[in-house]
């Protein structure tokens, strides 16, 4: 009955995180470039009852008898599959078209890597740069800032489908910078370590970041102008699992509940 106790309550516990994940994902469900999660889960240790055998002649038994100690969250799954694309009206709106990243120059001086193309001119350091909406630079395909040429307005200022960034003249004549903005993919993006502001970060799991640019064998990723990502989270998907993660923390409540009764039972059995 201890057991019990402490398996049901490592299942509240497990299930408060599920809850914990669906929450967050109905949160960003308006959140450009956002990506679902989900929370897995494993078994805690096992205990033996009995041993392998019960004959005098030391025999296995066909199964054991082995009990379970509970359950964990295991990990949190990112799911990297693409969001439904919305028209923008803003030429320095982007979304992809494939597996890769935008990558940005943190304020740590840190790469970090994004599926949100929201994107925007911001005065910095180096002059008007190609930032997102915190102020990141945007980097090209050589790891490098995207910023307007002096003498050139942001109105001037072209970015083409493929990314390519260029200007126009007073003439109207264009003008190429020889820079297009950088895209990165990974053998194992869900591996990428999540951080606030739709940003993700190198680790170990998911491998160094490939430049499409220059890395072979990958399949090319495309750059929509005048679009933008919307999150890959399905409401009535998530409402589901909201219901079963609910369900299943009533139960091991009311695991909790009969252990209980049956610990006061046996404590109130009299010779």
């Amino acid at each position: 009955m201890m057991r019990a106790l402490w398996s049901a309550a490592s299942g509240m516990i497990a299930q408060q995180t599920n809850v914990d994940t669906i929450s967050h994902n109905l949160s960003n469900v308006n959140t450009v470039g956002y990506k679902t999660q989900k929370a897995e889960f494993k078994t805690l240790l096992y205990q033996d009852l009995q041993a392998r055998t019960t004959t005098a002649n030391g025999e296995t038994k066909p199964t054991p008898a082995q009990v379970g100690l509970g359950t964990r969250v295991a990990d949190i799954n990112t799911y990297f599959t693409e969001g439904a694309l919305a028209s923008s009206e803003s030429n320095t709106d982007f979304a992809i078209d494939g597996r890769g990243f935008f990558a940005v120059l943190g304020d740590d001086g840190e790469t970090y890597y994004t599926r949100n193309g929201s994107f925007t001119w911001a005065i910095g350091p180096q002059g008007t740069t190609l930032c997102n909406q915190d102020g990141y630079p945007v980097l090209d395909s050589t790891g490098k800032n995207i910023v307007i040429p002096n003498g050139v307005t942001s109105g001037n200022m072209v970015i083409s489908q493929d990314g390519s960034v260029g200007y126009k003249r007073a003439d109207g004549t264009y003008v190429a910078m020889n820079q297009t903005i950088g895209l990165y993919q990974f053998t194992n993006p869900a591996g990428l370590n999540k951080l606030s502001r739709s940003l993700y970060a190198v680790s170990d799991a998911s491998g160094e970041a490939m430049n499409e640019a220059t890395a072979n064998g990958l399949t090319k990723s495309n750059v929509l102008q005048n679009y933008l990502e919307n999150s890959n989270v399905q409401v009535a998907d998530e409402m589901v699992n909201l219901i079963i993660a609910q369900r299943a923390y009533e139960l091991n409540s009311k695991a909790i509940q009969a252990s209980d009764e049956m610990l006061q039972q046996a404590n109130s059995l009299r010779r």
